[in-house]
C-alpha cells in the first residue's frame, strides 16, 4: 500500500500552493486551498489478540517533549520532521509542547487530553487492555510537507514502534493538519503490519480523504482530542469506545462514536 499514493501529482499540487501561500508554511496556518493529501485506497491488518492481551503503543502529534531535550522546530516551513521517544512512566510537569497550529492551554492542564497516559495506565491496571508500552512516539504534526514526511520521517517511526514489538497502535493528533499527519502515520503503520487505532475531531473530511485504516471521531475539540481537560469520565469513554472498537473492524473506514459529552444524569447534576 503507498502511503500517499499518485504522490507526483501530490507534489505538485503541493509546490503551485507554496508558491502562492508560502507565507503560510512559517506563520502555522493553512488557507482553505492547501492540497490535503487524496488517497482512494486503505489497508486494513486485522487485531490477531483480544484486547487485554494487546501491548498498546501510544502516538501523538502534540510536539511533546520532555524538559531537557530539544524541542521542536516549529517554524521550519515544511514542518518538523524528527521525532522523540519518551517514558510512559513520567509526571505530567516532565512534558513540554511544542504547539503549532493547535492551542496548548488545555494539554499543559491536563496531559490525558492529549497524551491520556493516566487513562491507559488505568485500562492496563483493570484488564482493558494488556499493557502499555514502555515508551510513547511524540512528532509536531503540522507538517505542510507531507511527502517528505511520509517518504523520510514515517519510515523511521515504524522502525521505532515495532522495535518494542506492540501488537496496535492508539493515534491522537492534536491540530488540523495534524489529521492528516496521523493518518498518514497509521498508513505506514499497518502496511508494516501494526493495527491502529486514530481517534479524531470533528475532521472527517479529512480523514475520508487521507484514508487511514481506522478512524473514530467524536464532537470534542482541537488541542483536547481524548477529551476536556480534568473530564476524566468523559475520556475513559472516549478512549474505552474507540479502543473496544478495533476488534469489530472488518474494513478500512471511519466511524462516529457514540459518546456523548454529559450524560442526562450528568447534565441535570451539573457533573463531570
Amino acid at each position: 500500500m503507498e502511503i500517499i499514493e499518485k504522490i507526483d501529482r501530490w507534489h505538485r499540487n503541493f509546490d503551485e500552493w507554496k508558491g502562492k501561500y508560502g507565507r503560510d508554511l512559517v506563520r502555522g496556518e493553512l488557507d482553505s486551498d492547501y492540497p490535503f493529501v487524496a488517497n482512494n485506497h486503505a489497508a486494513l491488518v486485522p487485531v490477531r489478540r483480544a484486547l487485554p492481551l494487546l501491548n498498546l503503543a501510544l502516538i501523538t502529534s502534540a510536539g511533546a517533549y520532555l524538559d531537557g531535550m530539544e524541542g521542536f522546530d516549529t517554524t521550519t516551513r515544511g514542518g518538523d520532521m524528527t521525532m522523540r521517544e519518551i517514558p510512559t512512566e513520567i509526571d505530567a510537569g516532565d512534558l513540554l509542547y511544542s504547539a503549532r497550529g493547535y492551542d496548548p492551554s488545555a494539554v499543559r492542564r491536563d496531559m490525558n487530553t492529549q497524551i491520556p497516559l493516566a487513562r491507559l495506565a488505568e485500562f492496563s491496571a483493570n484488564g482493558i487492555i494488556g499493557s502499555l508500552s514502555p515508551v510513547f512516539f511524540s512528532f509536531c504534526g503540522f507538517i505542510p510537507d507531507a511527502a517528505t514526511f511520509a517518504e523520510q520521517a514515517l519510515p523511521r517511526l515504524v522502525e521505532r514502534v515495532r522495535r518494542y514489538e506492540v501488537q496496535a497502535a492508539l493515534l491522537i493528533p492534536a491540530s488540523r493538519l495534524c489529521h492528516q499527519s496521523i493518518a498518514l502515520a497509521a498508513r505506514a503503520l499497518e502496511a508494516s503490519g501494526v493495527p491502529t487505532m486514530m481517534l479524531a475531531v470533528n475532521e472527517r473530511d479529512i480523514l475520508e480523504a487521507v484514508r487511514p485504516p481506522r478512524a473514530v471521531y467524536h464532537q470534542g475539540e482541537l488541542g483536547s482530542v481524548v477529551g476536556a481537560p480534568d473530564f476524566k469520565e468523559y475520556q475513559r469513554r472516549v478512549l474505552d469506545e474507540a479502543l473496544r472498537s478495533m476488534e469489530t473492524w472488518d474494513q478500512p473506514g471511519v466511524r462516529k462514536l457514540s459518546v456523548k459529552l454529559e450524560s442526562a444524569v450528568e447534565a441535570e447534576r451539573g457533573e463531570r
